[in-house]
């Protein structure tokens, strides 16, 4: 499981709808909402 960087909540990597690579790391998101606000600002949340 992987946690999503801006929430917190775990998020099942092989059924994670929302994804997105940044950094050369690919981050797993609960909600387009969570995805959204990491694109803003990835910087912010890459190093949680």
């Amino acid at each position: 499981m992987a946690k999503d960087p801006v929430c917190g909540m775990e998020v099942n990597e092989k059924t994670a709808k929302y994804t997105y690579e940044y950094g050369g790391k690919t981050y797993y998101f609960c909600r387009q909402q969570c995805l959204d606000q990491f694109k803003a600002n990835p910087a912010k949340y890459a190093s949680r």
